[in-house]
C-alpha cells in the first residue's frame, strides 16, 4: 500500500522552517505521524525551536468536547504548557487574541480536515491566519489529506448573506482541497495577507481517498469515528439543520437518521426509489443516548454507500431531508436554536449557504433542478482553484 507522509513528518525531516523560533501550534488529537506519534509531543521535544503556547479547536486540543459545546482555557497535561481555547463561549472567542501572538515567530497549524465546507477546523485556520498578518507572525501548514478524494466537487456556492462558521468563505459544499490548498486559497482570495508557508505531505495524489493513504485513522472530532462518516457528511450534515436526529449519540452518527414520528420501512422505500446513484437505504430503529431524541427509539434508515466514485453526498442528504419533511409534515421542523454563534438566520440556511433549499422544500418544488445549476459556478470555481492546487491527480 502507497504510505502519504504528512506535512508533520517532512517537516520533521527539514525542521529549517520553524529552527530558532518560538512558536505556537494550533492542532487536536488527529495530528499524528503514521506511527501515531503526536505533533505536540514532538514539536515540544524538539530541539533548534521552542514551543512556547497551544491551541486548541472546536472540539478541545484533544477532541473530548461535544459539537458547539463551550471550551475554556486549560493546562496541557502532556507539556504542562497552556492551552488557549478557540472556541469559547462567544464569536469572539473564535480567533486568538493577538496578543497571544505577539511573542511568537511562527504560528503552526496542524489539523484535519474532512472536505466538507460546514467542518469548523478550516476556518479556524483562516481566522488564525488573519490574526498572525496583523501581529507579523508567519503560519506554518502542515498538510494533510482530504480524507474523501481532491477530485469530487458538489454542491452550491455559499452565498454571502449566509456567511457563519460553518461557511465563512464561498465554497461548494464538497470542495477537493486539503487544508494546505485552502490555506493558499484563502490567503490570496480572501486577502487575509499573511505570510503563509505551507508544508506539502508526500505521495498524496488527489484521486486518494483516506483509504489508499496507508495513514492510521484518528478521529478529527467525537461524531466523525470513520471514513465512512466523512463520505456522507456533505449532505448529512444537513440534518443538523433540522428536529431530526442525525444519529448522534449512537455508534454511527451520519450514517443514520430519523425521529420518533418516522416509519423507517416506507422512508427506506422512497429514498430508494429515487435512483440516488452509489447508494442504498436501509431501514432501521435507532436509541440516541444523548442530543436530539435522547432516549427515545426512532425511525429511520442507515445509509449503505455501494460506489463512492458515484456517490453524490450532498445531493442525498438534500433529498433525505425533502422526503422526511413531505412524509411527516406537521412534525418536521427546521431547528430554530442558535447555530454556531447565529440566531439571526437558520441553521438549514447556514448550511445550505442559501435559503434555496429551504424554499424549494417548503413549496414542493424539485431539488433536482437547483442540483442542475450548480454546473457552471462549480466549473468556475474548478478553475480559480486551480492555481492554488498543490499535488497531481
Amino acid at each position: 500500500m502507497t504510505i502519504v507522509r504528512p506535512g508533520l513528518e517532512v517537516l520533521l525531516d527539514d525542521p529549517r522552517p520553524i529552527a530558532g523560533k518560538n512558536i505556537g501550534l494550533v492542532t487536536n488529537q488527529s495530528a499524528v505521524t503514521s506511527d501515531l506519534r503526536h505533533v505536540v509531543d514532538l514539536l515540544h521535544r524538539g530541539r533548534g525551536w521552542k514551543l512556547t503556547t497551544l491551541f486548541g479547536p472546536e472540539h478541545g486540543i484533544w477532541g473530548e468536547a461535544q459539537d458547539m459545546a463551550h471550551i475554556d482555557h486549560s493546562t496541557d497535561p502532556m507539556t504542562g504548557l497552556t492551552v488557549y481555547s478557540l472556541y469559547g463561549a462567544s464569536e469572539n472567542d473564535l480567533a486568538p487574541r493577538r496578543e497571544l501572538l505577539e511573542n511568537l515567530d511562527a504560528l503552526v497549524i496542524d489539523l484535519q480536515d474532512i472536505g466538507s465546507r460546514y467542518y469548523t477546523f478550516i476556518y479556524t485556520m483562516a481566522l488564525c491566519m488573519r490574526t498572525a498578518a496583523e501581529a507579523g507572525v508567519q503560519v506554518i501548514v502542515l498538510d494533510r489529506p482530504n480524507p474523501i478524494d481532491g477530485l469530487h466537487l458538489e454542491g452550491n456556492i455559499r452565498e454571502e448573506q449566509f456567511s457563519s462558521f460553518v461557511g465563512m468563505f464561498a465554497l461548494p459544499t464538497r470542495h477537493g482541497m486539503t487544508a494546505g490548498e485552502l490555506a493558499r486559497y484563502f490567503n490570496k482570495v480572501f486577502q487575509l495577507n499573511c505570510d503563509l508557508v505551507v508544508i506539502p505531505m508526500r505521495g498524496w495524489r488527489r484521486s486518494m481517498w483516506w483509504d489508499d493513504t496507508g495513514l492510521p485513522w484518528v478521529i478529527p472530532s467525537p461524531n466523525m469515528p470513520t471514513v465512512s462518516t466523512a463520505t456522507v457528511y456533505p449532505g448529512m450534515c444537513l440534518i443538523e439543520g433540522t428536529n431530526l436526529s442525525e444519529g448522534r449519540g449512537t455508534t454511527h452518527p451520519f450514517e443514520l437518521f430519523g425521529a420518533p414520528w418516522l416509519d423507517p420501512f416506507k422512508l427506506a422505500e422512497r429514498l430508494n426509489a429515487i435512483g440516488l446513484p452509489g447508494i442504498r437505504f436501509r431501514p432501521h430503529y435507532f436509541l440516541p443516548t444523548f442530543q436530539k431524541h435522547a432516549g427515545k427509539v426512532c425511525g429511520g434508515v442507515e445509509l449503505h454507500v455501494t460506489n463512492r466514485g458515484e456517490f453524490e453526498p450532498y445531493r442525498t442528504g438534500l433529498w433525505c431531508v425533502k422526503v422526511a419533511r413531505d412524509m411527516n409534515p406537521e412534525k418536521f421542523d427546521w431547528r430554530r436554536e442558535t447555530y454556531e454563534f447565529v440566531s439571526d438566520r437558520l441553521a438549514i440556511d447556514l448550511l445550505a449557504g442559501s435559503a434555496r433549499y429551504r424554499e424549494i422544500v417548503e413549496g414542493g418544488g424539485n431539488i433536482d433542478e437547483w442540483v442542475a445549476e450548480w454546473e457552471e459556478p462549480l466549473r468556475e470555481f474548478a478553475k480559480t482553484r486551480e492555481e492554488f492546487l498543490l499535488y497531481p491527480r
